[in-house]
């Protein structure tokens, strides 16, 4: 198995205060970040998202443990060792960070300058990144003279600017419009699958790791709570929290017609079941239902669904009516086929 490109080992941050306790900003963090993936990392405000990224690129040091970049201590590195580590690392932030006075080209070629690049090859560098992100009828624009999208795909040209084999994303689309949010996301996935690079970024927002993410991990109060590849913890989620972040983003809502009549326990001969069924896996494009009233003669009342893609896997989720009487053997019929269930309540 390949090293992880980022590993925490055992990372805490604490902050100390005065006469009182240390506020710990990340407790006890575990995570390898894959070679090559895009890894998200979610959570709300305040959670230690920032502090994590920042750990990356040594802006901020372990209280305890380690942060291996690409087989190399960030931690301990100062001086040159921390600058090359630095240079495999880009960042693109979440307000641009453009410089006002230089036009495009020339915000993309900063980091070359800085680095000491030959200036010889500063110019078709700059053009090489211009192209790649598809401003080049804009490279001598200042950035007053860009729309929020454009001044990322500049941030996203300089992050690349020294040839990095880390990108670090901190909430690159929060400012952006949803389409524009779209094309930015479009863009890091084509950066990812041609360059190879490992892109490790933080959102608030579900939506942008199930789309372009292949592992994500959610964490709450400093602690990482929930880890795996996207597509896993999105069909089964384990934390609590992460429940609360796929409400609205998969799944369907039980209709309201339906809701204002739930209760918790069947009542009467006819009462159904309403039933959330969740297809992943070898079965999730299956006619499950069909072959449970043909095999089993169960009545399927289909009351709200849809099927979307996670990582260019299938994911549907249905809320169904199911005759309370034959729910266990529905149930148990479902979940041999490997479709997740859960009761949500009756209806009479």
């Amino acid at each position: 198995m390949a090293e992880p490109a980022i590993s925490f080992q055992g990372v805490t941050r604490r902050y100390p205060q005065k006469g009182g306790s240390d506020v710990v900003a990340l407790h006890d963090i575990w995570l390898d970040v894959p070679q090559g993936a895009i890894t998200g990392i979610i959570g709300r405000s305040g959670a230690g998202k920032s502090t994590l990224l920042r750990m990356v690129n040594g802006l901020e040091r372990p209280s305890t443990g380690k942060v291996i970049v690409n087989g190399r201590d960030v931690g301990a590195a100062s001086g040159p060792a921390l600058r090359a580590v630095r240079r495999q690392v880009g960042m693109i932030f979440q307000h641009f960070n453009l410089l006002a006075s230089r036009t495009a080209a020339e915000n993309i070629a900063l980091p070359l300058e800085i680095a000491g690049t030959d200036p010889a090859k500063i110019a078709p560098r700059t053009a090489e990144l211009i192209e790649r992100v598809g401003l080049t009828a804009q490279a001598g624009r200042y950035p007053a003279e860009l729309s929020g999208g454009q001044k990322q795909r500049v941030g996203i040209a300089r992050a690349l600017a020294t040839g990095p084999r880390v990108l670090l994303s901190d909430e690159a689309t929060s400012a952006l419009d949803p389409d524009t949010t779209r094309q930015v996301l479009e863009l890091l996935q084509a950066i990812n699958r041609d360059l190879g690079l490992t892109i490790l970024l933080i959102t608030h927002e579900m939506a942008v790791v199930r789309d372009i993410c292949s592992h994500v991990a959610v964490i709450e109060a400093g602690r990482i709570v929930e880890a795996g590849e996207t597509y896993d913890v999105f069909s089964k989620p384990a934390h609590a929290t992460t429940r609360s972040f796929l409400t609205g983003v998969t799944g369907v809502a039980v209709p309201q017609f339906v809701a204002g009549q739930m209760r918790e326990a069947p009542q009467g001969t006819e009462a159904q079941a309403v039933v959330q069924i969740t297809f992943i896996g070898a079965h999730a494009t299956d006619p499950m239902l069909a072959r449970l009233t043909a095999e089993r003669g169960v009545g399927v009342n289909i009351l709200a669904g849809a099927i979307e893609e996670i990582g260019a896997r299938p994911f549907g989720s249905l809320i169904v009516g199911l005759p309370a009487a034959r729910l266990a053997e529905s149930q148990a019929f479902l979940e041999e086929h490997g479709l997740l269930t859960e009761v949500l309540g009756y209806v009479g």
